[in-house]
């Protein structure tokens, strides 16, 4: 009858304390009545690890061998898009045959975890040295300088837009409930295009864009929006007019229009939406207008301007008094993508 885990290590401590005792491993196997290897076992354990009770055991050999992980490893690291499959075929090539969780707890475990990637303009190397030219020239501007700012910019806010993920609790087989999904409806069910400004001291005024942009729109949005916004936001006589590179914004008019009307503009670098704070302000904008859930393009357009005037000018303040972390980020970035 096979002994219990208490008398089998009382028995591993009797055979120890006579050994300690000078008895050899003939003299203790016939006195407890054990054979002579469980005698040489027990105290060779105790000669190694100083102990004799069970220790914990490796359990079941991993599939994946230290060479096969490397090779995962190798793979993510030089292509961040291989799927799971992939790799799973990579490694059936050299007969390591594994389930693709297997190979995604294996990445996992060296901290390479599956994630929706993000997002950022293609930059050009020309971006970059801009990026980071402007990041490094300003990097050091006192505060006032961007406290002087009339940031601008542009989007689309559509009626269904998704403007965040969205997830919710349900029960398994009930995805198609009508409470479980999100209505779609195709090419957004319409939309608006609006311009906006805003400085530390708040936002300005918004313009809703009927049909396309140009610059001669555009120039008429400098007249109308602009002028009464730096007067409301009481902006000095210095103030700087932040836009981006879009054609409308460089085009020969426009510049002309620009230099007559005696407005200066802040040299700016392409492709750098994360320079500019007003772009929180629109996530901002589109979050708190399809909270309203607006059921229709008249209501998109009243609501946009509704929660525009609605946005805080402590909001705005933050976003300029925390300006110089974002050319920090770029010059950390050597140029390249940031947090932003």
């Amino acid at each position: 009858m096979p002994r219990s885990k208490e008398i089998q290590e009382q028995l591993r401590k009797t055979v120890i304390k006579i050994y300690q005792s000078g008895k050899g491993y003939k003299a203790i196997s016939k006195a407890l009545g054990i054979q002579r290897t469980t005698v040489r076992a027990i105290i060779h354990k105790w000669r190694r690890h100083g102990t004799v009770v069970n220790l914990p055991r490796s359990g079941r050999p991993p599939k994946i061998t230290p060479r096969a992980q490397r090779r995962l490893i190798q793979e993510v690291t030089k292509d961040p898009t291989t799927t799971s499959k992939e790799l799973q075929a990579s490694l059936a090539s050299v007969k390591v045959s594994v389930h693709a969780s297997t190979i995604r707890k294996r990445l996992g475990k060296n901290g390479l975890h599956g994630r929706v990637p993000r997002r950022k303009p293609l930059l050009s190397k020309k971006n970059i040295k801009a990026r980071l030219n402007f990041s490094k020239t300003h990097l050091d501007d006192p505060q006032d300088f961007w406290e002087n700012i009339l940031w601008t910019d542009e989007t689309k806010v559509e009626l269904f837009g998704r403007c965040v993920s969205h997830y919710i609790w349900r029960k398994r087989n009930t995805a198609f409930q009508k409470k479980n999904i999100i209505p779609t409806v195709k090419y957004g069910g319409g939309s608006v295009m609006v311009w906006g400004c805003f400085s530390a001291s708040g936002p300005g005024r918004l313009a809703v864009i009927d049909g396309t942009m140009n610059s001669a729109v555009y120039q008429k949005i400098l007249k109308e929006i602009v002028r009464p916004s730096v007067r409301e936001l009481k902006l000095k006589r210095t103030w700087v007019l932040q836009q981006d590179n879009d054609p409308k914004h460089t085009s020969k008019t426009t510049t002309e229009w620009l230099k007559k009307n005696k407005m200066k503009t802040l040299e700016w670098p392409s492709q750098s939406p994360d320079l500019n704070p007003i772009e929180m302000l629109w996530y901002d904008l589109k979050k708190a207008v399809h909270a309203r859930k607006p059921s229709n393009v008249t209501e998109l357009e009243q609501f946009c301007k509704d929660e525009w005037a609605n946005i805080p000018p402590e909001r705005c303040k933050r976003l300029i008094a925390s300006y110089r972390k974002r050319l920090v980020a770029v010059v950390a970035a050597k140029g390249g993508p940031t947090s932003y």
